[in-house]
């Protein structure tokens, strides 16, 4: 890939920045693509993200930026627009800067983990989920789930508040399918489930502890995973050594150049 003064530079906020492996995927779908364009990692703490926000609005051939934990949901109050998706999981996880660089904030994590499962044959109409979490990304991917046609959807959290605000926040928009929150810390708390997706960090670092127990999942039950580094995260490495199927987080991560891309404007949108 050739950088050039033609290019679009696209920054991806995180902090911390050190496990960032994800850049690599989307510089090479940028590529196959045939996008002029680079993502790079910009390690930005909460403390700075607004001086951070207005010293790139000055940056003028910065397009957009990509946004990850812990700024998903701190960026919003920062934005002018909002689109649907974003303003109904509330969370972002990209943004444009229009011509008079005000900021426009979207979410396309849900997408890209639906994307990701049907790239791997897997529908979840008419199935029952677990995912572990309540943040940014795990709440981009329950409503995307809901939205999908699940039969029940299981929420667990540590801060069990945030799970029942979560399930509350579904339930009003998506009322065919049945939402329970769970204690994260249960034994049984995969059990009967179709799928059971880890959306927390747990896995990024070396001894971390399990986001939750597999003791209970049943032997059909798929393991997903939103960590992309490591690929073989200890939840995933227990569930495949069970046998289970497993999807690793690159898996969400692949779709979602193309989906940013015609966001920033760098690809025409092929849903109009």
């Amino acid at each position: 890939m050739e950088i050039t003064g033609k290019t679009a530079l696209i920054f991806m906020l995180t902090d911390p920045v050190e496990h960032v492996r994800g850049t690599i995927i989307v510089n090479k779908s940028f590529e196959a693509l045939g996008v002029d364009a680079v993502f790079a990692p910009l390690h930005v703490r909460p403390a700075d993200l607004a001086s951070s926000l207005e010293a790139l609005r000055r940056m003028l051939n910065v397009v957009g930026l990509g946004i990850t934990a812990p700024h998903k949901i701190a960026v919003i109050p920062h934005l002018e627009h909002m689109t649907e998706v974003a303003r109904r999981v509330g969370a972002v996880n990209a943004i444009r800067f229009n011509a008079d660089r005000t900021l426009t904030g979207t979410n396309t994590d849900g997408a890209g983990f639906i994307a990701g499962l049907a790239a791997n044959n897997i529908s979840v109409a008419g199935r029952r989920a677990l995912i572990v979490g309540a943040g940014g990304v795990a709440r981009a991917i329950a409503f995307a789930l809901a939205d999908e046609g699940l039969v029940e959807l299981v929420l667990a959290n540590r801060n069990t508040e945030r799970a029942v605000a979560l399930a509350a926040e579904i339930a009003a928009v998506v009322p065919s399918c049945r939402i329970v929150v769970r204690d994260a810390n249960a034994q049984d708390i995969a059990a009967g489930m179709d799928l059971v997706v880890n959306a927390t960090s747990l896995g990024m670092k070396e001894g971390d502890p399990m986001p939750f127990s597999i003791a209970a999942m049943e032997p059909a039950a798929i393991v997903a995973e939103v960590v992309v580094n490591p690929v073989m995260t200890p939840l995933l490495q227990a569930a495949a050594e069970r046998g289970h199927a497993i999807v690793s987080g690159a898996e969400m991560l692949k779709p979602q150049p193309r989906l940013e891309a015609e966001f920033l404007g760098l690809l025409p949108n092929r849903r109009g």
